[in-house]
C-alpha cells in the first residue's frame, strides 16, 4: 500500500481498501459493508490522526463496487472524526447505492460531496 492504508485480505469475505494516495487524497475501493466498515473506520481514524489542523481531505469513492447502510455509517463516522481533528472532508464519486440510502434516511444533505 502506498502512503499507508488498509486492505482486507480474507478469502470469501468482502474486501475493501483505503489508501492515502497523495497528500489530501484518499481512495476507497471494494465493498463497504458490515464486514469491512469497522476496519476501514479504524484506518480512517489513524490517517486523520496523522493530519494537521485545517487540512482537507478528498475521499475518492469511485472504486467502491458495492455499499450498504454500513458504508453510509462509515462515511458519517469519518465526518465526525474529521470534525474533531479540524479536517474538512469531501466525498468524490459517491456511489448511487449510498446516495439512495442517504436520501431514504434524509441524510443526503449532511454528506459533503463533489465531483
Amino acid at each position: 500500500l502506498q502512503a499507508g492504508g488498509y486492505e482486507s485480505q480474507r478469502s470469501g469475505v468482502s474486501q475493501a481498501r483505503l489508501v492515502a494516495a497523495a497528500p489530501g487524497r484518499w481512495c476507497v475501493s471494494g465493498v463497504l459493508d458490515f464486514a469491512t466498515a469497522p476496519h476501514l473506520a479504524e484506518e480512517g481514524a489513524r490517517l486523520l490522526g496523522q493530519m494537521g489542523r485545517a487540512d482537507r481531505v478528498e475521499i475518492d469513492l469511485s472504486g467502491v463496487e458495492l455499499a450498504n447502510s454500513a458504508g453510509l455509517a462509515l462515511l458519517l463516522e469519518w465526518m465526525e472524526l474529521a470534525d474533531r481533528h479540524g479536517v474538512r472532508l469531501t466525498y468524490l464519486h459517491l456511489p448511487d447505492s449510498l446516495r439512495r440510502i442517504a436520501a431514504f434516511s434524509n441524510l443526503q444533505d449532511l454528506l459533503p460531496t463533489g465531483g
